[in-house]
């Protein structure tokens, strides 16, 4: 029994009649018989009463008619499933990440992302670069966002989203108050970074743009870290937007001054170039869509 007898005998169930069923499968009648007593043969009971008006359902024709027809309902839903994965709008993602993104952006995108396919699952796995790095090339993960730049020659990346920079400070601090903090004002002040390439980076850049050298204070592991430091001490940070969604103890934050144009922090998404999953440049049209209405919103 295969799936063109089962249609055969539908048209001929529901038609109760081969000349008609015939006509609409676009057959001659003796194929169409053939086909039918063929299927009866292989079952071992027979399907139909002929009568002179026509074919009626025996009780095991009905039971086979039920059944046909939910065996041609998930074919349906297969087919359109396959499609859809085939599309990337139904299937998994995996995503990592990691940092003060989780905080702001990367949420803002996958809320949106998910609105777009409601139909695609994502997981979230946290962990630094390089565990993710070691994820996506045993495909446990298909992408990470994070503020580091990996440099590995398997890997693409792309920029998702620029955010400007505020100051993290206690709420006891004189600069509390202010509405802005011009770069200039962090002269002499203990600046806490965390333990990255960026972050001191940016610092030292739009310091020495302003004449002088930061006083950087000790490092912390992350820039949550960081910012932490800031709500127990004297000491400033330099922080992304995304952090002012985390209301730490004893921390606010008052956005920078500066007419500098790089004067933000970068999110950034990476994946494995070779990577062919439909679902993943579903997710990759989804950031260049974001990342263009943030620029047009400037």
């Amino acid at each position: 029994m295969d799936l063109r007898q089962l249609g055969y005998f539908i048209a001929a169930a529901e038609e109760q009649h081969l000349g008609r069923a015939a006509d609409r499968l676009h057959l001659s009648q003796p194929p169409l018989t053939r086909q039918i007593q063929a299927l009866e043969l292989e079952l071992g009971t027979q399907l139909f009463e002929r009568t002179p008006r026509g074919m009626l359902l025996t009780h095991a024709g009905e039971a086979l008619l039920h059944d046909a027809r939910n065996i041609f309902g998930f074919v349906d839903q297969a087919t359109d499933r396959v499609r859809r994965v085939g599309s990337g709008t139904t299937g998994r993602l995996d995503v990592g990440l990691h940092g003060s993104a989780m905080f702001g952006v990367v949420p803002q995108f996958l809320s949106r992302f998910t609105d777009l396919h409601p139909d695609v699952e994502v997981s979230l796995h946290p962990a630094q670069a390089p565990q993710q790095i070691v994820a996506l090339r045993q495909r446990r993960i298909l992408i990470a966002f994070e503020r580091m730049v990996p440099s590995e020659s398997d890997l693409a990346v792309e920029l998702v989203a620029r955010e400007r920079l505020l100051v993290a400070m206690g709420t006891k601090h004189p600069f509390a108050k202010l509405e802005t903090i011009p770069v200039a004002l962090l002269e002499d002040q203990p600046i806490v970074t965390a333990a990255s390439r960026s972050g001191p980076v940016i610092t030292l850049r739009l310091c020495r743009n302003a004449g002088f050298e930061p006083r950087f204070a000790a490092q912390a592991s992350d820039i949550v870290m960081a910012t932490l430091m800031t709500g127990i001490s004297k000491q400033l940070a330099l922080v992304p937007e995304s952090m002012a969604n985390l209301q730490l103890p004893g921390v606010t934050y008052v956005p920078l001054q500066t007419d500098a144009e790089d004067a933000h922090m970068d999110v950034h998404c990476f994946y494995r170039k070779e990577e062919a999953s439909p679902v993943l440049h579903r997710m990759l049209e989804a950031v260049r869509a974001f990342r263009s209405d943030a620029w047009s919103a400037r």
